[in-house]
């Protein structure tokens, strides 16, 4: 069963004559989030969308049983994902058109169950290849991004954040605190839902919440047991309604059903936070917004008389036709790397280096979230009791990070927390001996018993990690690709070590036997959480943007996604991405009505 309250709004029809109030490239968190405030505001706005417009609920189907699926969910003959050795081993590209062994070749998150529900939304890594160093780049090209598939913890930042080098020393201040962008989270948490428990702790801090998910058994006694080790187990804090929405008709309320836990399957109730249903269909319902899809952009014109943004140049994806819109002002939000990408590619008499690159600082200080470290235990209490079913909860517990606030650890700077789930899936843990019924006893009797979690670490900031274009390789529409120059530190790796052995000494801690400890790190861009780039900073000579996601060099040019934050934190990033994309699109809107942009 799909629940669909309203169909999406009839597109208005494209007219690349027009000069536009603004042009928005990019469609997920931050290019959504930029087309409906500027909507809201009266401004005429086309989207440029690099991907097709797909039917998400035809595609997902949550509700749909694994042996109701001729293949238990996997992708057809000839669709193939990348696999940790392959990332590890090789060396990118990791396809390239000239491979013959697979028709398709997708990131790894098709590989984590379910890849038949992903085929459609994740790249072909044939038609997108990139080069330089090992790094699991996941992308998403449709309407709405890889917000059609996230996995919907939404986070704040916080000035331990937000003023890191204050507090420890390293690296560069946001140009912005806590106090800046608070406003625009409460206006998040009200317009799209997020769901959690308040907890009042300084370095996360709290949400305007919707009712939580309910924590079991297992995720309370770990809770419990943190209370004595002065640290936290919070109900996972998700973008999803679970009291609904009024203002919203294309959205429904979390009703705890459906394979939330199949990580690529996405809701295809909406009550999970997607850029579409959350923000493209109420900006097209202005009559303000312009969708294009098929479009990918590569490079944003300039006037040779100012050097300010005129429009951007696009390739229709399904023709490969060269075409140009117009525009006022140009808005990139097409996701941290594809942003530096575009911005690096825009290259001029005005800007040789790119457009907006005057510092230098495109494509470098990346920086973002290292996984691999994690624990997998066992409540022993709970073997054989009666479970509930967990798939329908958009996921489990969080553990704020603890480490580097009022401490001061000999071995790395900054910190971590963990995300953490208990209970009976889907898919139950099979991690025992045996065969026939005695082993189908085992599986159920101790399924809703494990416990596990993994960290997501902050990785530092450093010029020297960056991007940049390949002077040779070019994708499908042949437009020049990125090449990593990108490596995690002793910093990360310090910090990885100690991952692991405080998640083994909190299970330890709370009577839970470990079962199983993960010491290694995934292979950079395991998390999905690329930032930086683009950082915003006061000084144009060491940062491309202003406070606002303003460049310094061209005035009415804006990078609203994650290109601009200064450091990774070791939160996810989607719900500040959105409060300051909000932020700057007010400030957009009311210089381009004093006549400045």
């Amino acid at each position: 069963m799909t629940l669909v309250l309203t169909p999406p709004p009839e597109p208005a029809e494209v007219d690349l004559q027009t000069t536009y109030d603004a042009i928005v490239v990019g469609s997920g968190a931050a290019g959504g989030m930029a087309a409906n405030v500027l909507t809201s505001k009266g401004l005429k706005v086309l989207l440029l969308e690099a991907g097709k417009k797909i039917n998400v609920e035809a595609e997902l189907r949550s509700m749909q049983w694994p042996y109701d699926h001729p293949r238990r969910g996997d992708a057809p003959p000839g669709w193939h994902s990348l696999s940790l050795n392959e990332y590890n081993i090789r060396k990118p590209p990791y396809a390239t058109m000239k491979d013959t062994a697979y028709k398709h070749v997708y990131s790894y998150v098709g590989g984590w169950g379910g890849s038949d529900y992903v085929k459609n939304i994740l790249v072909d890594e044939k038609q997108n290849p990139y080069t330089g160093t090992n790094y699991a780049w996941v992308r998403a090209r449709l309407l709405g991004g890889k917000t059609n598939i996230w996995g919907r913890l939404a986070l704040r930042l916080s000035d331990y954040d937000f003023k890191g080098k204050t507090h420890d020393g390293y690296g560069e201040d946001w140009p912005i605190s806590y106090a800046d962008i608070e406003p625009y989270y409460d206006r998040v948490d009200r317009y799209l839902g997020i769901s959690g428990h308040k907890e009042g702790l300084p370095q996360l801090p709290d949400s305007l919440f919707q009712r939580s998910h309910k924590m079991n058994a297992g995720e309370i006694k770990l809770r419990n047991a943190l209370k004595t080790m002065g640290r936290t187990a919070t109900p996972y804090r998700a973008g999803v309604t679970t009291d609904g929405l009024k203002h919203n008709k294309y959205r429904s309320k979390c009703y705890g059903r459906g394979a939330c836990q199949r990580r690529p399957g996405g809701c295809d109730i909406h009550a999970a936070f997607d850029s579409p249903t959350g923000l493209i269909y109420p900006a097209m319902d202005t009559g303000n917004l312009t969708l294009r899809t098929n479009s990918t952009a590569h490079e944003i014109l300039v006037d040779p008389k100012t050097g300010n943004a005129r429009g951007v140049a696009f390739v229709d994806s399904v023709t490969h036709k060269s075409l140009e819109a117009k525009a006022k002002v140009v808005v990139v939000g097409a996701s941290t790397l594809e942003s530096a990408r575009l911005l690096l590619l825009s290259k001029s008499s005005q800007h040789p280096n790119g457009i907006g690159n005057s510092s230098g600082h495109v494509g470098h200080n990346f920086c973002e979230h290292l996984m691999g470290p994690g624990v997998t235990g066992l409540v022993k209490e709970l073997v054989g009791k009666e479970h509930g079913i967990e798939d329908g909860r958009p996921g489990g517990f969080y553990v704020p990070r603890f480490r580097n606030l009022t401490d001061k650890q000999p071995n790395f700077i900054r910190g971590y927390g963990f995300e953490g789930g208990s209970g009976k899936d889907i898919f139950p843990n099979t991690d025992r001996p045996g065969f026939g019924k005695a082993y189908k006893k085992e599986v159920r009797d101790y399924s809703g018993a494990f416990i596990s979690m993994g960290g997501f670490g902050e990785v530092l900031p450093r010029y020297e990690n960056s991007v940049s274009i390949d002077p040779e390789v070019k994708d499908a529409w042949g437009i020049p690709v990125l090449r990593f120059d990108y490596k995690f530190g002793d910093n990360e790796k310090k910090m990885a070590e100690d991952m692991a052995t405080t998640a083994k000494e909190m299970f330890e801690a709370a009577g839970i036997e470990v079962v199983g400890v993960d010491r290694e790190l995934l292979t950079e861009g395991w998390s999905i959480h690329e930032l930086g780039t683009s950082r915003m900073g006061n000084d144009p000579k060491t940062s491309v943007l202003n406070q606002f996601q303003q460049s310094h060099d061209v005035k009415n040019l804006f990078v609203v996604d994650g290109s601009s934050h200064v450091n990774a934190s070791c939160q996810n990033p989607t719900w500040t991405i959105m409060a300051l994309a909000w932020r700057s699109c007010d400030h957009l809107a009311d210089e381009l009505k004093k006549g400045n942009l």
